[in-house]
């Protein structure tokens, strides 16, 4: 095992927080950052990845470090890709650079890459590590080394709820149990993510626009919407189709009536006929892989209970984000998530990855833990 020096974690750092700059804007490619450090220590060259299309991080920094690139180590946040894409191989460019090391904090999930690239710099003579903030750099690009391995989009589960555990009064009225910090932050989860979910309940109920609504997030791109809705009850009028970008409404075979689906799927909005679950409704898992086959890493649910709970007992949730009010809405309001259990050997923990203030309220990042 590599024994990594303080300046080496110092230089992968600051490839972590370039790649960062990509967080709302690289979908559906990963986001990556880069530095070149010359055999003296000097930082000669950085950049990070913006779009899809557009040079990757090692370009960037190669250009800026110029001929100083010769000898030098280059810090990659993710292996450097050895395929042509849209762009030529990045292995490539660190080899014909002269660069005499590269530091990779993970490895590429891609098969076309997948320790291809790592192998193409050892031939070439240059020493590679790999390995170094190695759980940061995953956690960045979560959703991305899961979908390109082969399998779905990081799911992450938004809720707001009172202290008791509620999120609307019995009559529905919710707005709003959390405060204004904690729409904010919601908006920057919504700007990472290249989808948002949600059931036509919802829809119906609070006639959202589910949009990025925030400063420079709002110009990056606008996540695709998706509305469950097995009965195609949408109204065309709704807000959610009336705003830029595209939207899915997906239904069942049962109630595609050619005449609904004509008066929803016009301009950017699609119909999605998919296969239904045991209840009649969308299969959500098949939706997820739709998803993963459109090229999105992270999906984000804002739902109400029933969603919530389809996605929670189908074991779809990787991470649940949830906004909790500091005030008591009462035994009769509405539940979290709606996923009847009897006994106690049924129940569902979840560990607590971050606990954050956020203005009045709190945030609490979690993860589902196996079931027994």
């Amino acid at each position: 095992m590599t024994n990594f020096s303080p300046a080496d974690h110092q230089h992968m750092s600051l490839a972590l927080r370039l790649a960062e700059q990509g967080l709302c804007s690289t979908t559906p490619n990963p986001r990556v950052g880069c530095v070149l450090v010359s055999a003296t220590g000097e930082v000669i060259g950085q950049g990070f990845h913006l779009r899809a299309g557009e040079p990757h991080a090692e370009v960037h920094a190669l250009a800026q470090a110029g001929e100083l690139a010769r000898g030098a180590t280059a810090y990659v946040t993710l292996e450097p890709c050895s395929h042509t894409g849209r762009t030529p191989p990045c292995a490539d460019a660190l080899i014909n650079a002269g660069v005499a090391r590269v530091v990779v904090a993970v490895l590429d999930s891609n098969p076309s890459v997948a320790g291809q690239g790592v192998a193409r710099l050892k031939a070439a003579g240059i020493a590679v590590d790999v390995g170094l903030m190695q759980s940061a750099a995953t956690e960045l690009n979560m959703g991305f080394l899961r979908r390109i391995a082969g399998g779905l989009p990081w799911v992450r589960l938004k809720l707001a709820s009172s202290l008791d555990g509620r999120t609307a009064m019995a009559s529905g009225e919710s707005k709003w149990i959390t405060g204004d910090a904690a729409r904010t932050d919601v908006q920057r989860w919504r700007a990472r993510s290249c989808a948002i979910i949600t059931g036509i309940g919802t829809v119906r109920a609070d006639d959202p626009a589910l949009t990025v609504r925030m400063g420079d997030l709002s110009s990056n791109r606008q996540p695709l919407r998706v509305v469950l809705d097995s009965q195609l009850r949408l109204l065309p009028t709704a807000r959610i189709l009336q705003q830029p970008g595209r939207t899915w409404v997906v239904t069942v075979a049962e109630h595609a009536q050619a005449e609904k689906v004509s008066a929803l799927q016009h301009g950017n909005t699609v119909v999605k006929v998919l296969p239904s679950d045991a209840h009649g409704r969308p299969d959500v898992r098949e939706l997820l892989q739709a998803l993963a086959a459109e090229g999105c890493n992270e999906v984000l649910v804002e739902a109400g209970a029933g969603v919530a709970g389809a996605f929670m007992q189908a074991g779809l949730v990787d991470e649940v984000l949830l906004y909790q009010a500091m005030t008591l809405l009462g035994s009769s309001a509405r539940p979290l998530v709606d996923w009847p259990k009897t006994v106690m050997a049924e129940q569902q923990r979840l560990s607590l990855v971050e606990c954050r203030q956020v203005g009045d309220d709190l945030r609490l990042r979690l993860r589902p833990q196996p079931l027994a």
